[in-house]
């Protein structure tokens, strides 16, 4: 796992890339990964933010580099 910032967010290899969300097929460049706690464990999301569009998130594990 990349290193995690005392705010919650991963230093991760592909912020500010095109990226993929597989799962929906959408495309736009990442901007954040962030831990969230939760009562099973830590989630890690992804925050992705397409050209024109509005930004969603999808699990972290869900994109790869376009």
């Amino acid at each position: 796992m990349n290193p995690v910032d005392p705010d919650g967010y991963e230093q991760h290899p592909l912020l500010n890339k095109n990226v993929r969300d597989f799962t929906s097929r959408g495309e736009g460049l990442l901007v954040a990964v962030t831990h969230e706690l939760h009562s099973h464990g830590t989630v890690r999301i992804a925050h992705i933010r397409p050209r024109g569009g509005i930004e969603w998130t999808t699990a972290a594990d869900n994109i790869q580099l376009l």
